[in-house]
């Protein structure tokens, strides 16, 4: 009976010990789990830790929830890059500039709950797969109570890639009540180097002036103001700004055939920019012509080099505004025609 008494005791205290000793290795091992983070951030120039399939597996899914960290994820495409509707690049830029941002204007334990990490398809495959990333770009919010690595509540929508790092700065203080803080964007010039622009500045204004007060400045040239009006009226008609807010490619691929390219979209809801520069380069060339005509044609003195010359003027500018009506036609399907006066049929 003493025996069985002494058993039972025995057994008690190997079960309570194990309980405590398991009471204790989840802590441990939450630590031991941030504390690597924090030196795979510490190594990283941006603190964007670079993860990949193990990674996901060792801090996501073999860590039990709730989890005391956060992350969020950047998911990358080495072969997307080239693609610059995606702004994959531009996107990873912005991502980078949050976590530094983030790092410089907190401290504490604040450092420990979100974690910045990226993800490239290359070397994550079945990663994307876990997550159910099917398009990019993708940035999601994964935070400790996060169990199934499917849950897209924590997406990032495309609306909060409109003000690139700032918009994703509000993402990330809404769903964690972090504060991130104003974006810390570098300089586009250095010290270095805006001192030497300084010191050339300095050197060079008394040459500068002298050359003012003498009028032999390029802004006294009137064949600059020409050509600076010639290029602004080109760029006006070629639909450049349009081009430029788009961000509209010069062509791109036939998609009946990848190896062929298309300059001309047929459809008014799309331009190229090379349609905008034929059809710039089509405006310019009346305008030039116009330009000549009554400009310096009429100080011709010859009657029949006048008139030939006018009439070459009259069939090239026909010729270029009838390209132009053409093209309209063929990508509107409107079709335009003169009306002629009632009287005259």
């Amino acid at each position: 009976m003493a025996i069985n008494k002494k058993l039972l005791s025995l057994i008690l205290l190997v079960s309570s010990l194990s309980s405590i000793a398991s009471s204790f290795s989840d802590p441990d091992s939450d630590s031991d789990l941030t504390n690597e983070l924090i030196s795979l951030r510490s190594n990283s120039e941006s603190g964007v830790i670079q993860l990949d399939d193990h990674g996901i597996s060792k801090f996501l899914i073999s860590s039990p929830t709730p989890r005391p960290y956060s992350l969020l994820v950047f998911f990358d495409a080495t072969q997307l890059h080239s693609k610059t509707e995606l702004r994959l690049q531009e996107l990873r830029r912005e991502f980078g500039l949050l976590s530094a941002t983030f790092l410089a204007n907190n401290n504490g334990s604040d450092l420990t709950k979100l974690f910045f990490c990226e993800i490239e398809f290359s070397r994550s495959q079945s990663s994307f797969k876990r997550f159910g990333v099917n398009a990019l770009p993708h940035i999601r919010l994964v935070t400790g109570s996060t169990s199934k690595l499917s849950d897209e509540s924590g997406q990032m929508d495309q609306s909060d890639f409109a003000r690139l790092a700032e918009s994703m700065a509000e993402f990330v203080e809404q769903r964690t009540k972090l504060t991130v803080g104003p974006i810390q964007r570098p300089p586009l010039l250095s010290k270095a180097q805006v001192s030497v622009i300084v010191a050339m500045i300095v050197i060079a204004t008394p040459f500068i002036i002298k050359r003012i007060l003498r009028g032999e400045t390029l802004l006294h040239d009137h064949r600059l103001w020409l050509s600076g009006a010639i290029f602004i009226y080109f760029f006006s008609v070629a639909g450049t700004m349009h081009n430029i807010i788009r961000k509209m490619p010069m062509f791109i691929q036939d998609r009946n055939d990848p190896n062929k390219l298309v300059f001309f979209y047929q459809g008014s809801g799309m331009q190229l920019g090379a349609e905008g520069f034929a059809v710039g380069f089509l405006y310019t060339v009346v305008g030039l012509l116009l330009a000549f005509v009554t400009n310096v044609l009429v100080r011709v003195r010859n009657l029949n080099v006048q008139r030939l010359v006018m009439l070459v003027a009259l069939v090239v500018s026909s010729w270029a505004v009838k390209q132009v009506v053409y093209l309209d036609n063929w990508k509107t399907g409107y079709a335009i025609h003169p009306y002629w006066p009632s009287s005259w049929h």
